[in-house]
């Protein structure tokens, strides 16, 4: 018998919260990071063009572009300890208001030191976001559910990657080309509207952000006043606190290496490939109009491979899918630094786009399950300060490339880097591999219903 939506709470789990209801939580979470990831990816192009207008050249886009990462960088892990023991949603919206500040901030810079300073409070927003969504769907699975959970959560990823840069390009590539008349002076006003309209986008994809609050409401549900601590989670009355579990051992467990450097380095290929198509496209010729479509087929395609993911898992199993995924789309990547005509660059951008949508939510959950329960949080904040390190190193070391190279060089350099990561995780088997079990049906308080029986989610392996 199913439960009814009057069933009373659960008992509180990890952080004093019981999840809210099924579907309804997750969309939520997916509409809200639509909102916030669609600003990201609309202003971090925004903030190339912004950069190129100040003067700068490719070595200076790469440090702009690594120094979203910076502060993230040293923020992550206390973040991840913080969040194990407490409440992941407030974590939400407080990203989103940091996202908002940012861009908006970044619209106002009048110099290259200023625009890579708020180009770093833009990212640390995005971290606090992203640890806050990612440990709400670790916590709120049950067995069985990662992979599918953390594909739909990704599926809101692609689709802010898609408008995002749609957005930005129209923006910027539209009023750029409203204001050509001729001569010298139609010159230097299109580069001025071309600066305005830079700052226009990044003001806009602050708005964008700030729309997530629309969704961020009863994304995490509170446990009843006095619910009892669950058995053995350390939290009852009289117990002591529980001593975090050491990063060292964390990083012992199998498949959390590996899920961090295939992270890494899919993520490295899609912030370059972002932050650099902008740069290639002014080199080739291309309208910043035609770059923001170029980058939106990626995101889609990424969108379609995250649909099949559970279909996919099933028929390879998650270490060979991710093993093909990372090889293929290293190849890919490699391929970007030739010339070749828009349509064939769309093609590639298409096909490279499916492999590497399928990166992300499999790392999810590769570190997830390898991970001691009560540090997951922890796990999944290492993830993301790979995910930095490499946002950090890939732009730094793309810039000196690209200056000594041209701006397509550092395509090259990514494609290595994914072949190396796909040959670590094939030496790396995967926990759990293997067919997931079915989802077991849940009422809508919440509970997971098994023969009749209620019981609380479990989010154990």
């Amino acid at each position: 018998m199913t439960s009814a939506p009057s069933d009373p709470p659960v008992p509180a789990g990890p952080g004093g919260a019981f999840p809210a209801p099924p579907r309804r939580w997750l969309l939520r979470l997916v509409v809200s990071f639509v909102f916030t990831q669609g600003a990201v990816n609309m202003a971090r192009p925004a903030v190339s063009y912004h950069a190129l207008e100040l003067g700068a050249g490719a070595r200076a886009v790469g440090v702009i572009t690594a120094v979203f990462a910076l502060l993230p960088l040293v923020v992550a892990v206390p973040l991840g300890r913080h969040t194990d023991r407490r409440r992941c949603g407030p974590l939400l919206p407080v990203g989103a208001a940091l996202i908002a500040a940012g861009c908006a901030l970044s619209g106002t810079a009048s110099s290259l030191v200023t625009l890579a300073v708020w180009s770093g409070v833009l990212g640390l927003g995005h971290l606090v976001f992203m640890i806050g969504a990612q440990s709400l769907v670790a916590r709120q699975s049950g067995p069985g559910e990662h992979d599918r959970n953390f594909g739909h959560f990704t599926i809101g990823g692609s689709a802010g990657q898609l408008i995002g840069p749609v957005l930005a390009g129209l923006i910027v590539g539209g009023a750029g080309a409203g204001a050509g008349t001729d001569g010298a002076a139609a010159a230097a006003g299109s580069h001025a509207v071309s600066q305005h309209s830079s700052a226009v986008a990044l003001f806009a994809s602050g708005a964008l952000s700030l729309c997530s609050y629309a969704a961020l409401w009863r994304i995490e549900g509170r446990a009843r006043s006095g619910s009892p601590a669950e058995p053995g989670d350390g939290r009852g009355k009289d117990a002591a606190p529980e001593t975090p579990v050491p990063v060292a051992r964390i990083l012992r467990a199998r498949g959390v290496p590996a899920g961090i450097f295939a992270s890494l380095a899919v993520l490295s290929t899609t912030d370059v490939l972002t932050a650099y198509l902008p740069v290639v496209g002014e080199e080739r010729g291309i309208a910043p109009g035609m770059v923001g479509l170029l980058l939106s087929l990626r995101a889609a395609a990424s969108v379609l491979s995250r649909l099949a993911l559970p279909a996919m898992t099933a028929r390879l199993g998650r270490q060979r899918l991710l093993v093909v995924s990372c090889l293929a789309a290293g190849g890919l990547s490699a391929l970007l630094a030739v010339p070749v005509p828009v349509w064939a660059l769309g093609a590639a951008l298409v096909v490279l786009g499916f492999f590497l949508g399928v990166g992300q939510p499999l790392t999810m959950t590769t570190v997830v399950r390898a991970a001691p329960e009560r540090a997951r949080s922890t796990a999944l904040a290492l993830r993301l300060t790979g995910n930095r390190l490499g946002q950090v190193a890939a732009p730094a070391g793309a810039g000196l490339l690209a200056g000594a190279a041209g701006a397509a060089a550092p395509f090259v350099l990514l494609g290595a880097v994914l072949v190396g990561a796909s040959g670590t995780a094939a030496r790396s088997p995967v926990r759990g591999e293997g067919p997931q079990p079915e989802p077991t049906a849940r009422g809508e308080s919440g509970t997971r219903v098994t023969h009749g029986t209620r019981r609380r989610t479990d989010t154990s392996n």
